[in-house]
């Protein structure tokens, strides 16, 4: 009869595995969420006032070469500018134009809107503001004319 310690474990699959599975299952709803309150803390109206300057940041203000921006700052800022110029349906519908052409400025599209809708507001008042709501962005637009409102 053989009496050995070292039993297999199931199907030949070890402590290794187990733990190779939790973190597989982990790690990306740790990075969603590292991601989402990261994005949370960007100043995306524009509005200089309210912005929280930390030590990195006042750092790379110094710094002579700029980094080329993303794609989703110069969108917000672009569409900003034409909020103000022309209206709000119009920064609205290029705002949707411009996801259905890259979709990888989806991810983006929420915080966008609602970057226009705290604009519009202050451009145009909450009444007015709200007449140009549509659902870009399931209505994330809205959401930020509500949120300049209050």
């Amino acid at each position: 009869m053989n009496h050995s310690t070292n039993q297999p474990t199931r199907c030949g699959r070890g402590p290794a595995r187990r733990i190779g599975r939790s973190l597989a299952l982990v790690l990306p709803v740790v990075l969603v969420l590292s991601g989402t309150l990261a994005v949370t803390r960007v100043n995306w109206s524009g509005d200089s006032s309210n912005s929280v300057l930390t030590a990195a940041d006042a750092t790379l203000a110094d710094a002579k070469p700029r980094a080329p921006r993303a794609p989703q700052d110069v969108l917000r800022d672009q569409l900003l500018t034409e909020l103000q110029e022309k209206d709000p349906g119009i920064a609205l519908t290029h705002l949707q134009e411009a996801v259905n052409g890259r979709p990888t400025l989806a991810g983006h599209c929420a915080s966008i809107a609602r970057a226009l809708g705290r604009a519009a507001v202050r451009v145009y008042g909450p009444t007015r503001a709200q007449s140009y709501a549509r659902p870009v962005c399931d209505t994330s637009f809205a959401t930020g004319v509500a949120a300049a409102h209050n």
